[in-house]
């Protein structure tokens, strides 16, 4: 418990730095809320009618007046106002966020279901042509960009079957799973084939090294099943860098799948976030990404407890 509670300490350090790198760096990009929302419309502008919206979006004081109002309003849950939406920073996020969760959930899914048994069948028949041929898959799936593969999956289905997936819409899960399910499918296979290629080779390596160790020979000295050996005594210890790996790209996926996102015009966190940097949506931007920052920093920390749950030899209060 005194472990959780130290890493609990470190969240408001690591996202008051986060705070300040990302408030400069949108600020550094040429242009402003302004120009970017009126387009050409902003050179029409009266000095007087730019100064009035330059005061109501809040860019009018220096930089660290802005920041400090932003940030005091953080304790309060006033992420600002989305210049883009016009409506509260936070809402905005929590109505995206929800199609982006389930997003890296289906594309984990499929990723750990397809990659942690093709590891262990690599890992079982070593230097075999099985062995090879999932290798050789891997790579191949681990080298193909993920928007080819999601482009590949739309030209198939309309150049062979007359059909497109569904794009720009996204009904939740709880209203009608069948038709959450048709819309979300396709992106979280494109998804998850990278990242099961992925998996496969770290759970093939893991396995390799876990079955070559004492405790493993002792099991089968026993006369456990080899069933036993792999299922019951390797994989549990060939799984903690499975998880390591599970965990970064799991909190990248929070982040949003930016390119996958638009190729299937989904209306995900990801998008969004790229859609307020081009807006210069300066409020969206720094709660979006304060937001994901956050959830990455939960990830990492649900990681770590599952180190000690795999593995009993590790000892997180000792750390």
């Amino acid at each position: 418990m005194s472990y959780v509670i130290r890493r609990l300490r470190a969240f408001p350090l690591v996202l008051i730095g986060v705070s300040i790198i990302v408030f400069i760096a949108i600020r550094l990009v040429p242009g402003d809320s302004i120009t970017a929302m009126l387009g050409t419309e902003a050179g029409l502008l009266t000095p007087q009618q730019r100064d009035s919206l330059a005061i109501y979006f809040g860019i009018d004081q220096p930089w660290p007046v802005q920041y400090w109002r932003w940030f005091t309003g953080l304790f309060s849950g006033d992420l600002g106002i989305s210049v883009t939406y016009g409506k509260p920073v936070l809402s905005v996020i929590l109505e995206r966020f929800p199609l982006t969760l389930e997003l890296a959930l289906l594309a984990m899914l499929i990723a750990l279901s397809i990659g942690v048994p093709a590891g262990i069948f690599a890992a079982t028949r070593n230097e075999r042509p099985a062995d090879l041929g999932v290798r050789i898959a891997a790579m191949i799936g681990q080298s193909t960009p993920s928007f080819v593969v999601g482009l590949v999956i739309i030209y198939i289905l309309s150049a062979g079957f007359g059909v497109l997936p569904t794009m720009g819409a996204f009904t939740p899960f709880w209203q009608d799973p069948l038709q959450n399910l048709g819309q979300m499918i396709l992106p979280a296979i494109t998804l998850g084939c990278a990242f099961a290629s992925s998996v496969t080779r770290v759970t093939r390596s893991a396995m390799l090294d876990v079955l070559s160790d004492d405790y493993v020979r002792t099991a089968r000295s026993k006369g456990a099943s080899e069933r036993s050996v792999v299922w019951r005594h390797a994989l549990p210890n060939a799984l903690v860098p499975v998880v390591t790996l599970s965990g970064i790209e799991f909190g990248y996926l929070l982040g949003g799948a930016v390119i996958v996102e638009q190729i299937y015009a989904l209306p995900g966190l990801g998008r969004m976030v790229l859609e307020a940097i081009l807006q210069r949506d300066y409020a969206l931007v720094q709660g979006a990404v304060l937001f994901i920052a956050l959830n990455f920093m939960i990830v990492n920390l649900l990681v770590d407890l599952a180190y000690a749950a795999l593995d009993p030899r590790i000892r997180l209060e000792g750390r």
